[in-house]
């Protein structure tokens, strides 16, 4: 297989958890393993990497440019056993591959602004057609990350029906989230004639907050973005609803806790008999309200707020509600609990943003 080169250097995370009991992988029969995660250096992926190194049992290799500014602090305190350029992905697999037990595929073009294509095609879709393929033909282990965006504006619900004709309803507002939809049509259709990898999980992330997410900029979590002012004490800003069934800040998300995305990852390396394409969000939606309300709140502040006009260029196309169906999850196994929208934003603003060292 030729390797596929990455034209541009665009390979961002995208959406922690405390230290688990070890517990044996049971494809390698509880011995020492190595985990590749593309876009380990961004948001999620580094949060992973922080809950298998707690694990102790394996070395991580990394696959992420760390660019300019902070982005190098999200691995700052990780023990690696490298960094691979994304360019160099298949030659390190070329010479490491045997010792790979599973691909976290995370890394992506995760911004709903993009507006490059070809460039979001070659990262987002065509990657991840090369990561699976390899995957199927050496017998690794593939998780990668999808996303809710496939969803467009949730007209057709927000439910993770694998069935051609549910996945065919769908219709994603960005080039983001087609791009994502692609790749989840492809491994539930033509992807699976070639066969499939021994254990695969696809994850369409919801809202997710939390700590390492800070060189995201405008693609920031609001709870990121809202805590400067908040803790000055200063009005946040956010959208005035222009739709009659929501007030201004009643515009609903299913906020998720990045510390319960890495948990489900690690509880997918545990049950390797799951497969499937899953919904990640905590299934319950709240406002934008809610959240400054919790920000505030966390700093004992008084929550004030300051409405402003969605942008005309993308009012039309702004969603006012998303919530996970997570039933098909809970039916595979999973039945540890999502963290509260109070608690976890709690925990992001005492731990991390209001402290000297918010890296986690």
């Amino acid at each position: 297989m030729q390797p596929f080169v990455i034209p541009l250097r665009h390979f961002g995370g995208m959406p922690i958890t405390e230290a688990v009991p070890d517990v044996p992988n049971v494809l390698n029969d509880g011995g020492w393993k190595m985990y590749l995660i593309t876009g380990g250096a961004g948001f999620i992926g580094s949060n992973l990497a922080a809950g298998l190194e707690a694990r102790g049992d394996s070395e991580i290799v990394v696959c992420d440019w760390l660019e300019e500014g902070d982005k190098w602090r999200n691995l700052s305190k990780r023990e690696l056993s490298r960094i691979v350029p994304p360019e160099e992905i298949f030659e390190f697999l070329d010479s490491h591959g045997g010792d790979v037990t599973a691909i976290f595929h995370m890394g992506a073009i995760s911004s709903t602004t993009e507006t490059d294509m070809d460039l979001i095609l070659d990262t987002n879709f065509r990657l991840s057609l090369e990561l699976w393929e390899w995957c199927v033909q050496h017998e690794k282990r593939f998780i990668y990350a999808s996303s809710a965006a496939t969803y467009g504006d949730g007209a057709q619900g927000f439910d993770d029906d694998e069935s051609d004709a549910a996945l065919a309803a769908l219709q994603p507002l960005n080039p983001y989230g087609w791009s994502k939809h692609l790749f989840d049509r492809h491994v539930l259709g033509p992807g699976r004639d070639g066969g499939t990898p021994p254990q695969w999980a696809g994850l369409k992330f919801f809202n997710v907050y939390g700590p390492n997410e800070y060189h995201k900029g405008a693609m920031k979590s609001v709870v990121c973005q809202i805590f400067p002012v908040a803790k000055e004490g200063k009005p946040c800003r956010l959208f005035k609803s222009h739709h009659p069934d929501y007030a201004d800040g009643g515009q609903l998300r299913d906020f998720i806790w990045v510390g319960d995305c890495v948990d489900v990852m690690l509880w997918l390396l545990d049950n390797h008999g799951v497969n499937g394409l899953f919904n990640l969000g905590t299934g319950k939606a709240r406002s934008f309200a809610d959240l400054a309300a919790a920000v505030y709140g966390t700093l004992g502040r008084e929550c004030t707020i300051d409405y402003v006009d969605t942008p005309e260029e993308i009012r039309d196309r702004y969603q006012y509600f998303t919530e996970a169906r997570m039933e098909h999850l809970r039916e595979a196994g999973y039945a540890a609990p999502f963290t509260a929208l109070e608690e976890g934003v709690g925990r992001y603003v005492r731990e991390f943003l209001d402290t000297p060292d918010p890296f986690k």
